[in-house]
């Protein structure tokens, strides 16, 4: 969270020195956190993301979802 805060303060100040380096501090922990970079699990199972519920195996759940809201 502190170099979110510093991207925030850096920002707000206009420092375009501290807020490569803030930035770099954010990317550096999200890709120690295992946000980013490459893909740590290997489950085997389809990337789903960025699909619509009904184009994927999940489209009998959500269109039952919708009928429960419908009533």
């Amino acid at each position: 969270m502190a170099a979110r805060r510093a991207v925030r303060d850096a920002l707000r100040a206009g420092d375009d020195a501290a807020l490569k380096a803030a930035r770099a501090a954010v990317d550096a922990a999200k890709r120690g956190l295992g946000e980013r970079g490459p893909v740590w699990w290997t489950d085997g199972a389809p990337d789903l993301n960025r699909r619509m519920a009904k184009n994927t195996p999940y489209a009998p759940w959500f269109a039952a979802l919708e009928n429960e809201e419908a009533r």
